[in-house]
Order: C-alpha cells, then structure tokens, then sequence
C-alpha cells in the first residue's frame, strides 16, 4: 500500500522573482511573442479607449449641456461614446483571437521540451523522483503557466498601465481629488506586499500536495491487484481521503488569504472614492471645479477601480504561476549525469564472429559524494568473448544488475571502463551504444500498444512488411506462441505495462523485443524467471541458433540457466572472483558451490 507518496522528492528550490520567470519563459514566448504583444496591446488599447469616453463627457457636460443645449454636438458626442464602445468590444475579441493560439503552441512546446528532458536524464533521477510528481508538473503546472502568460500577465501589465494613466487624467482633470485618490495607493500597496509574501508559500504547498496526490493515484491504480488481494482497499482509501483533506484545507487557506486581500482592495477605492465625492461637490459648491471636471474624474475613477479591485486575483494566479514555473524549472535544471562525448567516435564496425565486451578495473558507486558510501562494483575486471554466452552468478545483492546496466551505458562506471570492439562507451554516442546492445529486464515494462509495436521498439529502418516478419521470428525464438491465441494476434493491444498478460507471457514478449533488435551484444537480466525449467531450454536453444554471433552475458538465478551458458563468472564483493565452464568451477570454487546451493533452494519446487 502506497504510503509515501512519491518517495523521496528532492526539496523546493528557493522561489525564482516574477522577472526571471519571464526571462526563462523566453525561450518559449519568444517564437510566439509577436502575437502575445499584439494582443496585449489590443486589450491595452480597450482599457485606453474605456478611460477616453470620461473625457468625452466632461466635454459634453462642460460645453453642450451647460454652454447652450447644442443637440447636434449631443448627438456627436453621443454618437463618439457608441463608437468608441464598439472600438474597446473589437479590441477585447482581437486580444483573445490573437493570444489563445500562441499559448497554447508555448504550452506545447514546454510540455515537449519537459518529456524531451526527463527521457534524457538518467535512472537514478526517475528512481529519485515520483511519478505523480513529474505528471503533475508536466500537466497541470504547464496548464496554469500557459494560463498566466496569455491572461495573468497580459492583464497585469494592462492593468498597471491602465491604473496608470488613469490617476495622471484624474490629477489633470482635479488635482485636489487626484491627491486624496492616491492616498488610497499606500494602503493598496502593502496589502499587495502582505499578499504576495503569504500567498507564494500556501501556492507552493498545494501544487506540491497535488503532486503527491497523484503519486498516490498513480501507485493504487498500478498495485490495484495487491490491494485487492490483501484487502487493503479501505486502508488505501483512508490514506488517499487524508491526503485530499490536506489538500482542501491548503485551498482554503488559499482562498482566505485571496478573499481578504479582495475585500481589501474592493473597499479602500470606494471609500478613498467617497471621500473625493464629498470633496468634489463641496469644491463645486464654492466654484472650485466644474462640473464636468466632477463627471469626468468620477467616471475614469469607475474605470481605474475595476483593474485595482482585479488585482487580487491577478497577484494569485502570477504567484501560482511561479510555483508552477519553478517546479517545471526545478525538473528542467536537473543536468543529465549521462551525455555526449563533445567528438564522439565512430561506431566500430561488427567483427564477424560477434562483438567483444571488456570491463577494466570497474568501480561503481551511488551516491558518491555521501560520506560512508562505498563501491558496489570494487576493481571488477570481465571479458566477455566474442559471440560467447556468459552467465553471472552471485549472492542477491552483489551488483549483477549493476553490472549489466553497464554495458548499455544506463549509467557509468565510477572509474574504469567498459568497452565494446576496443571502444569505451563512453567515446560514443548514447544511440549508437543502445544500438549495439539490447536488454531484457527480469521486471519487464510493456507499453499500452499492440504486441507488434511493443516488440519492434528496438528496430529502426525496415520496412512494415520486413519488420513484422523480424517481429514474428522474435516471438517463435522467445516461445511466446500464446500471441496467436490473443483477439487480434500480433495486432493485439495490450493493456497498461501489459498487465493483461501473465508475468510469463510478459516475460517472452519483453526478450523477443530485445531479440528482433539483433544486437551485437545481448544482455539479459535473468528475463526467464517466470518460465518452467522445459520452457527456458527450448528458449535458450532457439536464441543459440538465431542469435549465433551474439555476445551474451546473462545474469543467472537458476541453476539451469548456468548449466546453459558457455562460462560462467562468480561476482563476490564487488569483484570477479572466478570465471570458467560450470563442471570447473563446481570443482574448484567454493563460493559457486554455495550460491548454486542457494539458487537451488530457493527455486527448488515446493513438497506435495
């Protein structure tokens, strides 16, 4: 049962400024900032010509209406205001015309780069990690930064403007009213200090528990069957309506924190508003202003206070966007510990009796900056000869699948090298390595796609009818004959992780997916664990005759896979400690002897 959620998750970094988010958000607006600054002053010329239709009236007021009664400068004035009000309405739909698509190929293109960047970075990121964590990031984050940058920030920039140039129209249509409405700015603006400082905290912690939340979903619904068999569905529940609890009651915080700075900013317009009311008719009783000057500042201050009021909401979701900036970026940041060489060399060409593997004086530790860590892999040295099949044998725990997560350079030695035909894999390209070695995992991970797809992953360059022949050919060699029993055959899509099929089902279609790869090394991490001992002889004499020339290395937990294998080497503390056929090394090693007795007895069949 899931009970922390996500794991480790590495700490929040320290909250980037709303500039810098910006600034690093050009890598994605830039392509698209045309439009996005189009748009932007589309709805700032809105606001704009909203603050003209004030001065329209104090013309109208102060000339027509009080000069004389002209009823065709009425009319006009009149007519002005009409035009003027369909002017800001096209404005409004030109802004979100032009904005709604560029925020979305800029959401697209994060969410890209993000997968793009996690495909990159190494195992021991993703085993660090949690899932739910990274989907929360890669969906709603994303979702609520392309929000932000087509509304928030737009609306943001105009609003200040708007505010702006609303209270210099106000001080040169009254300055007496103008200074007692900017009285109203000190109190405003320590709200919004106040706000901005509580509100970032609370909008960290609930994306951060919304990550969690996930995390949780996602490992229930992937354990769905060991809850179910252990009864442990109520207890999932409980744990899962915590975490939600949790979660709503940060939201309400959330939502308190917003609705008093809202009131705030609702209320000290309109009582700074009703103070300059009083003000400004006692100033026109004794002549002091016009009353066109009154109508005027009253109704551009009907104006300004709309945006002032829409601060609040603004301020939250720009502090909810950088949360969820620095979350993408706190992922994004994350250098790969695994790259390039700058000058890569070029790929050695394939000997004709099978490739040679070579591992010299390998150290492997994690964690190697942690005092008190140590190596697991401790001096090892391993020649793999060409076109031979070696299996490795040891205690659990003495770094087998270390070692072969190696040779497809999933991660890299510590110090020493591993090498393929003379070249260490750290000199090539990433693809080229993962070209010439293929893998199979005792765990095997299936993707939601047909059989086909699944075991043609590793197969580039052939055409559709070619690759299903290699594909057909790989399930004979794997023995997975059950796949011409599924509904639609090879063709049959299978569920999540190809939890539809049996773990030994799962097993022959993940080793014929690293058999129709046809590498030049092949490595497998004991993937026939889950076959009788008959089925397993069938299938390492079929991959004997189709894969002649291949180098294997193999990790063995079963007796009958040593038995099989040309040599074998013996993997004790971190080093080889002896390497030969399986009748020398029964002879001559202690050790070996005692880790077949182990294996025995721990794949020996139960007693009737």
């Amino acid at each position: 049962m899931p009970s922390d959620p996500g794991g480790a998750v590495p700490a929040p970094s320290a909250p980037r400024r709303v500039g810098a988010v910006v600034s690093r958000l050009g890598t994605w607006l830039r392509p698209v900032l045309p439009r996005l600054v189009l748009g932007g002053l589309g709805a700032l010329g809105a606001s704009l010509l909203a603050l003209a239709v004030p001065q329209v009236l104090r013309w109208v007021v102060n000339g027509p209406l009080i000069g004389g009664g002209n009823l065709s400068a009425v009319v006009a004035a009149a007519g002005l205001v009409a035009l003027l009000g369909v002017l800001e309405a096209f404005l409004v739909w030109t802004r979100r015309a032009l904005i709604a698509s560029p925020g979305t190929t800029a959401e697209r293109e994060m969410r890209t780069a993000l997968f793009d960047h996690l495909l990159d970075l190494p195992i021991a990121f993703h085993d660090r990690w949690a899932g739910g964590q990274l989907l929360s990031r890669s969906m709603s984050d994303l979702s609520m930064l392309r929000r932000w940058m087509v509304f928030g920030l737009v609306m943001l920039v105009v609003s200040a403007t708007t505010v702006v140039v609303g209270v210099v129209l106000m001080l040169s249509t009254s300055w007496p009213l103008g200074l007692v409405y900017l009285t109203g700015a000190v109190p405003v603006i320590w709200l919004g200090f106040r706000f901005r400082e509580d509100y970032k905290v609370i909008a960290r912690r609930a994306r951060d528990q919304a990550g969690d939340l996930a995390t949780t979903v996602e490992e229930s619904v992937h354990g769905i069957r060991v809850l179910k068999a252990f009864g442990r569905g109520e207890d999932a529940l409980e744990e899962f309506a915590q975490q939600a609890d949790e979660l709503r009651g940060t939201e309400i915080v959330k939502a308190r924190t917003l609705s008093r700075v809202t009131f705030a900013l609702g209320t000290v317009p309109e009582v700074v508003l009703a103070l300059t009311l009083g003000l400004g008719v006692w100033l026109a009783a004794r002549g002091a202003a016009d009353l066109g000057d009154l109508v005027a500042f009253f109704a551009t201050a009907a104006v300004v206070n709309a945006p002032v009021e829409r601060l609040g909401q603004l301020l939250a979701m720009t502090m909810d966007a950088r949360a969820a900036a620095d979350r993408f970026f706190e992922v994004m940041d994350t250098e790969p510990a695994l790259t390039d060489p700058a000058h890569p060399l070029p790929v050695p060409p394939a000997p004709p009796g099978g490739s040679r593997v070579e591992l010299s004086g390998v150290h492997l530790r994690f964690g190697a900056q942690q005092p008190g860590a140590r190596d697991v892999l401790d001096g090892l040295d391993l020649v793999v000869e060409p076109g031979e099949t070696l299996a490795l044998v040891g205690l659990t725990g003495s770094g087998k699948s270390s070692l072969l997560g190696l040779v497809p350079r999933l991660m890299d030695v510590t110090a020493g090298s591993v090498r393929i035909d003379g070249v260490d894999v750290r000199d090539l390209r990433r693809a080229d390595v993962r070209a010439m070695v293929a893998i199979a995992f005792e765990d095997p991970v299936l993707f939601s796609a047909p059989v086909a797809e699944n075991v043609l992953l590793g197969v580039r360059g052939l055409g559709e009818d070619e690759a299903l022949v290699r594909a057909e050919q790989a399930l004979a060699v794997a023995s997975a004959d059950f796949v011409a029993d599924l509904p639609q055959g090879i063709a049959t899509v299978i569920g999540e992780e190809g939890l539809s099929l049996s773990g030994g089902q799962r097993q022959r279609v993940a080793l014929a997916r690293a058999i129709a790869a046809r590498p030049r090394v092949l490595v497998l991490d004991d993937p026939l664990s889950a076959l009788d001992v008959s089925t397993e002889a069938v299938v390492t004499q079929r991959l004997r005759s189709m894969l002649a020339g291949t180098t294997t290395l193999v990790v063995a937990h079963r007796p009958s896979t040593v038995a099989l294998a040309d040599r074998v080497a013996v993997l004790e503390d971190g080093r080889i400690t002896g390497v030969g056929r399986h009748s020398e090394l029964l002879a001559t090693h202690p050790h070996y002897r005692y880790v077949l007795t182990a294996l025995a007895a721990e794949h020996a069949e139960p007693a009737r």
